[in-house]
């Protein structure tokens, strides 16, 4: 299969499920890498065209691909992947933040990316929240780690800590519900502080770094040094999101070179 037509398929990834074309065109592409343990289905001599080694994909491999949510650490068939989050993502949030995981978090397989990001761009428009924005949170907590832990204690994708996890309802070692109350967390600080300071989303930023009750004590943002450079790191990545998913400062930068 082409480049373009993973571009094609993998790039409409705006929902909360990957799309259909999307599974099935990887599931296809990895378990061609089965095949060549079937010593009965492709017979010694040059290569085979295309056409011949669809019609030999081993179904059982197929089957145990669909039965798991990833591929095997092992698997190598999407690497490519990483060269398709370097083309031109316009309009698509979700390839955005793709990109900026893959560039951040070498670990992390690139579908798994992908399955990450689907699933929190999702959560953020459910929650009202700037799906760039949310990314970003996730990227400087964990870089979407769903094995993260901190020196602190906090653990998972959303860098809960467990009583923080518990008052919320949260399993922090389970990546979708870590995504769940990160987005419900967020989203619930930033109604709360909209209209009641400058920046909601800063304010919200400032809660979930260093707590609700700073955020009051200090009418906004406190001084802490570590929050406030939590916050500007954010929003950096976000920006970068932002760039990435419409070219505004390619655009900008070819008009002033």
């Amino acid at each position: 299969m082409s480049i373009n037509y993973f571009r094609y398929a993998l790039g409409l990834t705006e929902r909360l499920h990957l799309p259909a074309r999307s599974i099935a065109a990887v599931l296809t592409a990895s378990a061609l890498g089965s095949c060549s343990h079937a010593t009965d289905v492709v017979p010694a001599g040059p290569p085979l065209p295309v056409s011949y080694a669809l019609r030999t994909v081993s179904i059982d491999s197929l089957a145990d691909r669909v039965q798991s949510w990833r591929l095997r650490p092992a698997g190598t068939e999407l690497r490519g992947l990483r060269l398709l989050y370097d083309t031109p993502v316009s309009g698509y949030p979700t390839l955005g933040i793709v990109r900026s995981i893959v560039r951040s978090n070498h670990r992390l397989d690139p579908f798994d990316a992908l399955v990450f990001a689907t699933r929190a761009v999702g959560l953020a428009r459910e929650h009202n929240l700037d799906p760039g924005f949310f990314g970003s949170v996730l990227l400087q907590e964990s870089g979407f780690s769903p094995d993260a832990m901190s020196p602190a204690g906090a653990v998972g994708i959303g860098q809960f800590t467990l009583d923080t996890a518990a008052d919320a309802g949260v399993d922090p070692f389970d990546w979708r519900s870590a995504l769940d109350g990160s987005a419900a967390l967020l989203g619930g600080y930033v109604r709360a502080y909209d209209g009641v300071y400058p920046d909601p989303y800063a304010a919200a930023l400032a809660a979930y770094n260093a707590g609700p009750g700073t955020v009051a004590y200090y009418h906004g943002v406190p001084p802490y040094p570590e929050t406030r450079d939590y916050i500007g790191d954010i929003y950096d990545r976000w920006a970068r999101i932002i760039r990435d998913t419409t070219g505004l400062g390619k655009r900008r930068a070819k008009r002033t070179g």
